[in-house]
């Protein structure tokens, strides 16, 4: 007598699939032949710019009171859907950032004023870690004993330093930079920043006081898994990380361009000094 199998049996294998070995995968060797090779034009693909935090969608960058609840504030209203706010499942492990009462205030007055007070809408230098997730790309120039940082948004960039000379004489909008490799990851540490730079659009922000230690590690041939630990002792209770895929621009001939946005701001930032102003 033949024994039939159950049906849902049959249909249970059928999405089986024989047991898969451990990725033997390997960052091709850079110059030099010693590190992973992390030459290329990069870019995020999320909404970390807009708010690092998990968070619904809103209808504005910049909301004011209205009688149903928050509208868009005058400077945004007839920026419209643009100025929106995606939603986001986040960067940040833990969900939220650990604040001190008196720097989350802050933080909600940034917001409250982001078209005022963002350095991202006046072109100024964007800081680390922003400047690795802004929504235009950048690109890492390695050779065997050098690694440059360039950015599109701005014409931003950092000189990588592999060995660390010290306190830099005096905080900067980019810090310093100084390097180390950690078998195929390498590893930043961002110091000296002044307090000017954003986290995002959303208006969180540090203090003087922050160090960023970033990591940089191969996961295929075109993309890097990016982290970055923050700890800034004045403005958060404990150091906090964010981490995210960065993607290789594949297109033919991907190259930066130019985005030399200090020309574009200049109506915005002293129009009204004209002899004739324009309407504002």
């Amino acid at each position: 007598m033949t024994r039939s199998i159950p049906a849902l049996v049959l249909l249970a294998c059928l999405g089986c699939a024989p047991a898969q070995e451990p990725s033997e995968w390997q960052a091709p060797r850079g110059p030099g032949g010693v590190h992973p090779d992390l030459n290329g034009v990069w870019q995020a693909l999320n909404e970390a710019n807009w708010d690092l935090e998990r968070h619904m969608a809103r209808a504005s960058v910049q909301l004011r009171d209205g009688p149903m609840g928050p509208v868009p504030s005058i400077p945004t209203l007839y920026m419209g859907a643009t100025a929106a706010v995606p939603p986001s499942l986040g960067v940040v492990d833990g969900g939220k950032l650990p604040y001190r009462p008196e720097a989350l205030a802050k933080r909600d007055a940034n917001r409250a004023n982001w078209s005022g007070l963002d350095p991202e809408v006046k072109c100024f230098l964007p800081g680390i870690p922003r400047a690795n997730y802004l929504p235009q790309p950048f690109q890492i120039f390695q050779s065997p004993n050098q690694i440059e940082f360039v950015y599109q948004f701005a014409s931003a960039n950092r000189n990588i330093l592999m060995e660390d000379p010290g306190p830099a004489p005096a905080p900067s909008w980019m810090g310093q930079s100084v390097a180390r490799w950690e078998g195929d990851t390498l590893v930043i540490e961002v110091t000296d920043q002044n307090d000017q730079t954003w986290f995002d659009r959303a208006g969180n922000h540090h203090s003087e006081a922050m160090t960023v230690v970033e990591r940089f590690t191969p996961m295929g041939p075109n993309h890097l898994a990016y982290e970055a630990t923050i700890d800034d002792p004045e403005t958060f209770t404990e150091p906090w990380t964010i981490r995210m895929p960065l993607y290789r621009r594949m297109e033919p001939g991907a190259m930066l361009l130019d985005f030399k946005c200090v020309a574009f701001v200049e109506e915005l930032m002293y129009g009204e000094l004209r002899r004739y102003p324009l309407p504002r």
